[in-house]
């Protein structure tokens, strides 16, 4: 069971809570892939995504894990909300705490948002996506599309390319699969890598291909433009040609190596379009599985308060 009411980060996570996400998400994708997807397991509880920042995957998925597990949801959508007219995150936190609301997805721009929102209401919170901090339903996702490709996690060698420095994706991987037990290399431009990274258990590379040499697993990430300030590289097409990752380049992979991305893709940038749509292209499966591991918390934090709270 897991030790807490609240998913905000893999940080604090252990391997034996992770791996139940994990098995508890490869059970809810039966469910998810069988020709009727409708359960009574959450029947009477609700869900509200609270979004701060603009998501396609991550609040569709959270809204159709709720639904497909018989859970009512609504959508708040903050540019029209209250927060306009300045209210605060607790205050409305604490508004649909009275509504009795069971659970509350965030999503912020500011880290630690979901942290103080978990503090001050007793429904459960998940960390959608804060700041710089972490994404770990993404993370988990990820592992899941990983493990289901190769059967285990432990041992292997995971590649993460990209936009370092500003993905939450990023830290909640590298939390996450050091404590299943792969090793996490990483390669950047110096400006886009975070510093004391190899503190945090990564192998911080000088080049595309150590990064990518012998890995099981390549994963490209995306250019945050929104969180950056300019003059992180010189153009998208410089950035390509340097730092992107093409067929070229992921020969130096194992032959068995699958390649994956959090999306959206800036397809040319981090990845080629021959990559992202071909054959190694786990990308749409990880979408799917962002589904299925959404239904697992949903589940999970359901028995945690029936046991709990």
């Amino acid at each position: 069971m897991l030790k807490s009411k609240d998913l905000l980060g893999l940080k604090d996570c252990s391997a034996e809570e992770i791996y139940e996400i994990l098995d508890t998400a490869a059970q809810m994708k039966n469910l998810l892939k069988s020709d009727c997807k409708q359960s009574d397991i959450l029947r009477g509880k609700s869900l509200v995504t609270l979004f701060y920042e603009n998501s396609t995957r991550t609040r569709s998925s959270f809204e159709l894990a709720a639904k497909y597990l018989g859970a009512s949801e609504v959508n708040i959508s903050v540019a029209t909300s209250s927060v306009q007219k300045g209210e605060t995150l607790i205050d409305t936190g604490e508004t649909l705490d009275a509504m009795q609301i069971d659970y509350i997805v965030i999503r912020h721009p500011m880290a630690g948002a979901p942290k103080l929102l978990a503090e001050h209401v007793k429904a459960s919170v998940l960390n959608g996506g804060d700041g710089m901090h972490e994404h770990p339903t993404q993370a988990l996702l990820d592992m899941l599309t990983i493990r289901e490709a190769f059967g285990k996690i432990n041992g292997l060698k995971v590649a993460i390319l990209g936009d370092i420095k500003h993905s939450r994706v990023a830290m909640s991987n590298l939390f996450g699969l050091k404590k299943l037990g792969a090793e996490v290399y990483m390669y950047a431009p110096a400006t886009m890598i975070p510093k004391e990274l190899e503190k945090l258990g990564a192998h911080v590379c000088k080049s595309r291909e150590e990064a990518i040499e012998g890995a099981d697993a390549v994963m490209g990430l995306r250019i945050q433009l929104e969180r950056q300030h300019g003059g992180l590289f010189p153009s998208l097409s410089e950035y390509s040609k340097f730092y992107g990752v093409n067929d070229a380049l992921l020969k130096y992979a194992k032959k068995n190596a699958v390649v994956l991305h959090p999306g959206p893709v800036n397809r040319g940038v981090e990845l080629t379009p021959q990559l992202i749509d071909g054959e190694k292209s786990l990308i749409l499966e990880q979408v799917t599985n962002g589904v299925a591991v959404r239904m697992a918390l949903l589940k999970l934090l359901a028995e945690y308060r029936e046991a709990n709270v």
